[in-house]
């Protein structure tokens, strides 16, 4: 849980990190509760929260409606919070939020029309088209995570039920999936060798023995960034944005993943949609905080 005040501008007045390991939604909730009233009691002028979750979200009633990593299937999420601290709380799909704040803030400032994905554990995804935050029917689109780029792929991770969506191929998840095949497969690459000293194959691992040179770790890398390409097309073909921003801890892996994801792009999407532009992420980990404050604030002054 990254909790912070966040002034306009945007000016991050408080920031705190809380990691925690599984729990049922209400003891979620608790901590998260707990958490928000620790940067309330330390800047007390805040007015309002916004809370970005991972997972699909029914705007209109607050609802986390389904989530492929935490157990919140159907849980009043705004309800429950603002019982617990008595102000008024907007909540949202986390990768939604962090696309509203590149889009104000960050790599889309001064666009009109951004795709945004977010790879980490899994991918996340956000679009903001005429500016404004598009959420869909009930507040669920945008899951661009789960958008197929192998229908013949391995299965997708937690709740998905589907196959070869772009998460399962690319996210670090799946980095740490291959780089266990390739270490497996190639004893003598430094993925091997951490194989065979017992340590870890996680998707971190992968990313630092491939910026390293190891040539095992670079393939499985461009691999990714190849799928990675692909679903890039299929964005620049459907929604022609003005920029694809892409973030996440997975892009510590750079030109390495985004180069191939370029490539493809460049020689598979439609003209002119082929000349897209993809960019990193500007406003790292504080992305979806700051894209929540700005929600919640926008809010308060309609009100």
């Amino acid at each position: 849980m990254l909790v912070g005040v966040v002034e306009p501008g945007p000016k991050v007045l408080y920031r705190e990190n809380e990691i925690g390991f599984g729990g049922t939604a209400e003891a979620i909730l608790d901590r998260l509760a707990h958490e928000v009233r620790q940067g309330l009691e330390a800047h007390p002028q805040a007015t309002s929260v916004g809370v970005g979750i991972p997972c699909t979200i029914d705007f209109e009633r607050g609802f986390a409606v389904s989530s492929v990593h935490l157990p919140i299937v159907g849980v009043p999420v705004r309800e429950l919070l603002q019982e617990r601290l008595e102000m008024p709380v907007l909540i949202d799909n986390d990768a939604n939020l962090a696309a509203l704040a590149e889009h104000r803030f960050g790599a889309g400032r001064g666009t009109r029309d951004v795709v945004m994905l977010t790879i980490g554990t899994g991918i996340g995804g956000g679009l903001v088209l005429e500016d404004e935050v598009y959420r869909g029917t009930t507040g669920a689109a945008g899951e661009l995570g789960h958008t197929v780029v192998d229908a013949e792929g391995p299965p997708c991770f937690g709740n998905c039920p589907n196959r070869g969506c772009v998460e399962a191929m690319v996210s670090g998840t799946a980095l740490a999936r291959d780089g266990l095949v390739a270490a497996q497969d190639h004893p003598g690459s430094a993925l091997g060798r951490r194989l065979d000293a017992g340590e870890p194959i996680d998707g971190r691992a992968v990313t630092e023995a491939a910026l390293a040179g190891d040539e095992a770790a670079r393939a499985v890398v461009e691999r990714a960034g190849r799928y990675l390409g692909v679903a890039l097309t299929s964005f620049a073909n459907i929604f022609e944005p003005d920029v694809i921003i892409v973030g996440g801890g997975v892009m510590a892996a750079g030109e390495l993943l985004l180069g191939p994801a370029r490539e493809e792009l460049r020689s598979k999407a439609l003209e002119p949609q082929n000349a897209t532009r993809v960019e990193l992420a500007e406003l790292g980990p504080d992305a979806g905080m700051i894209g929540a404050a700005t929600m919640a604030a926008g809010a308060s002054v309609a009100a």
